[in-house]
């Protein structure tokens, strides 16, 4: 597998698949044919049907400024769902294509060649075999990870957590109406303020953590810094519950950092044996991935045993097969939003159940992951980030 560092990335919103991994895709293409006086970018797949929406488009020209952008949404036969392929002229010739893919969590694949996050650092391909070296070793997860990173891993942990923090400081500040013309207002400073009559601790709780999370969606709605956790889609589940435990909770940061790399941890190896793809499996690729990320953070704070982290982030993912990627318009607002909210809530509730029936527990992290990757291909196209069915259909043909 790779290193931790694939899963967390620090850039423009609403999509890691259809925002971040095109700009980079852009820049570095841009960089490779510094004499050439125009560039043709053809969008296919999910990013032709929702890159208007989800911003692709501009998102290019600011890598790569004075591109044209060309949506193709006839061709089907393709590679990967989110396909690119740049050009390059000079003089009206072409110098210079490449077929690139924005693979999720805002990485890209550069057909027919290698890159630095190709770079496998751990030999273990999947939970088990982490398992059986931590056992054998008398490892935790932490500390297993720590063995195979570079040494520069805890500083940017603390670069990933000061963003995470940075999204939702801003986002419980600011109000208004969101851009792309659905008229959705932003929702976390209310959420955050407005203070329930006799309100108790667990209520009390459930709002702030939605208001975090909300915090972090709202500003990927607008196009502003945020993490990918492990997508932009989904990236307000991790840090609204972490922000919760270390704001409200007392957490000290060293222990956040540990609880992100085991969050990152887990999400790699979803992302080495299925997909963090909306455009390739549906939200459960991204919403469930970031709640099992999330369950297993929780619980690594809370220093729950291997097994338990385990079974948390089981649960997690589990309880997210088969959900649709369905946004209305193409933009990362309904339902996307207050799945992050929701994801919170489910990822606390996976640890506590795991907290006490990981003895009872029948299948296997491994397992699921799988499972959502086959439930993911055999999810009908119009289910996976293309906005032609579920929500995204109904809303407008009502």
């Amino acid at each position: 597998m790779k290193s931790i560092k694939s899963v967390y990335k620090i850039g423009n919103g609403p999509s890691s698949s259809h925002t971040v991994g095109p700009y980079h895709a852009a820049q570095i293409f841009g960089e490779r044919h510094p004499d050439a006086d125009k560039f043709r970018v053809t969008l296919y797949g999910s990013l032709a049907f929702t890159g208007e929406g989800h911003g692709t488009g501009k998102a290019i020209k600011s890598g790569l400024p004075g591109a044209e952008v060309i949506f193709n949404l006839e061709e089907k036969d393709l590679p990967h769902p989110n396909t690119m392929l740049f050009e390059a002229f000079k003089d009206n010739a072409c110098i210079g294509r490449n077929r690139i893919f924005s693979i999720g969590g805002g990485s890209i694949r550069i057909e027919g060649e290698e890159s630095d996050e190709d770079i496998e650092i751990y030999p273990q391909k999947n939970f088990s075999e982490i398992l059986n070296i931590c056992r054998e070793r008398g490892l935790d997860l932490t500390q297993f990870i720590y063995r195979f990173e570079d040494p520069s891993i805890r500083d940017y942990l603390k670069k990933v957590w000061a963003a995470m923090q940075d999204s939702i400081q801003r986002g419980l500040q600011a109000d208004g109406i969101l851009p792309g013309g659905l008229g959705v207002a932003r929702k976390a400073k209310l959420l955050y303020e407005k203070r329930c009559y006799n309100e108790n601790a667990d209520v009390t709780m459930n709002r702030l953590i939605a208001a975090y999370a909300y915090a972090v969606s709202e500003e990927n709605a607008d196009e502003h810094i945020v993490v990918t956790a492990p997508t932009c889609g989904s990236c307000g589940v991790l840090p609204a519950v972490m922000y919760h435990m270390q704001k409200d909770r007392g957490f000290p940061e060293e222990e956040i950092l540990d609880a992100l790399a085991v969050a990152a941890l887990f999400g790699n190896v979803i992302r080495t044996n299925a997909s963090i793809s909306g455009a390739e499996c549906g939200c459960q690729a991204e919403i469930g991935s970031a709640c099992s990320m999330t369950a297993a953070a929780l619980a690594t704070l809370y220093r729950l045993n291997i097994d338990q982290v385990e079974y948390a982030a089981e649960i997690a993912m589990e309880h997210n097969l088969g959900l649709t990627c369905d946004p209305v318009k193409g933009l990362v607002q309904i339902p996307c939003i207050e799945r992050n909210a929701v994801a919170a809530m489910r990822a606390i509730s996976s640890v506590n159940l795991s907290r006490f029936l990981f003895s009872t527990r029948k299948i296997s992290f491994d397992e699921v992951v799988a499972t959502m990757y086959q439930t993911g291909k055999d999810m009908d196209e119009k289910y996976r980030e293309t906005s032609h069915g579920g929500l995204a259909q109904i809303y407008y043909a009502n």
